[in-house]
């Protein structure tokens, strides 16, 4: 076996977890398997594997290896299907990552039409709010939701504005009454990410005037879907995109407030490394969720 055989096989035993599984899933044999891994081992002159009688895992240099070498085998497949007689239909594993509410709520039930669609390509989709490098964390791509920033590090592809809205619930109106004016939200409750003790901030736009309003409340959280029940349930003002929102816009359990303002754009965007530009499953990815998301999204269809 070759030194690419030998890569090959240790990516199978990192992400299949055994030398057993690696095997199966290349028809080799097990003893093949080892051998060829040891073989890694010893050109690199490093242990990539932990091996015990039950388990079998990366060392630290195991697991940086792991990172870079599965990223130049990708670049490598992407590379051999552009130039196929099938380069169109999309093949191999798509690694995504996204936002945990928009993932949850919209993007889990889009990928699997997705799937549908394109039966030799298989997901691996990681789910959190934190600021991803698609490059250095080895993902094809992520979704973002965030205001448009030029990167010039990777390849941005902005899907649809996603609109965000000050909201609040019927029966929290009639107790504090309309809101109309951003320097009320300094003395009201509100329910924003951050923590408790610090606040947060929110900008809100109106007559050419950016105010910038640092709200406090009986509860924050780092989940838009906790702070629309909570405003549903009456606790305060909250900020939030209607991907979120929408249906309790839709059903009149939360109402806008401070319909005269606005806030700075953000919009659901796709962005991933340039070296990923011409892979038919990131094109893919893209046209279809232009096509599920693009235009009025479902989600804004409560006015």
């Amino acid at each position: 076996m070759g030194k690419f055989s030998h890569n090959y096989a240790f990516i199978g035993v990192v992400e299949h977890g055994s030398f057993a599984e690696a095997a199966r899933h290349m028809g080799l044999s097990r003893s093949q398997v080892n051998k060829s891994v040891i073989a890694l081992e010893d050109s690199l002159g490093v242990q990539l594997l932990v091996r015990t009688t039950r388990t079998v895992s990366p060392t630290p240099s195991g697991e940086a290896y792991y990172e870079k070498i599965r990223r130049v085998i990708s670049d490598l497949e992407d590379a051999e299907r552009a130039i196929s007689e099938d380069d169109e239909e999309p093949r191999g594993t798509l690694r995504l990552n996204a936002p945990m509410s928009f993932g949850s709520l919209h993007l889990g039930t889009a990928l699997t039409d997705f799937l549908c669609l394109y039966p030799n390509l298989s997901v691996e989709l990681s789910l959190n709010d934190r600021i991803v490098d698609p490059v250095s964390e080895g993902y094809d791509a992520t979704i973002r939701i965030a205001e448009l920033n030029e990167n010039p590090s990777l390849i941005d592809h902005p899907i649809v504005k996603a609109r965000r809205y000050f909201l609040a619930s019927p029966d929290f109106l009639k107790k504090h009454g309309p809101i109309e004016d951003p320097e009320q939200l300094k003395s009201i409750p509100c329910l924003h990410y951050g923590t408790l003790g610090k606040g947060h901030s929110w900008r809100v736009i109106g007559n050419d005037k950016t105010h910038t309003i640092q709200v406090n409340g009986v509860m924050c959280a780092n989940n838009g879907e906790v702070l629309c029940e909570a405003a549903k349930k009456g606790l305060g003002v909250t900020f939030l995109p209607t991907f979120i929102a929408g249906p309790a816009l839709q059903s009149g359990a939360l109402v806008r407030v401070l319909t005269d303002y606005t806030s700075p754009e953000i919009h659901l965007m796709m962005l991933y490394p340039p070296n990923r530009h011409l892979a038919p499953k990131i094109k893919r990815l893209i046209d279809f969720l232009y096509d599920r998301f693009g235009g009025r999204p479902y989600w804004d269809l409560f006015e």
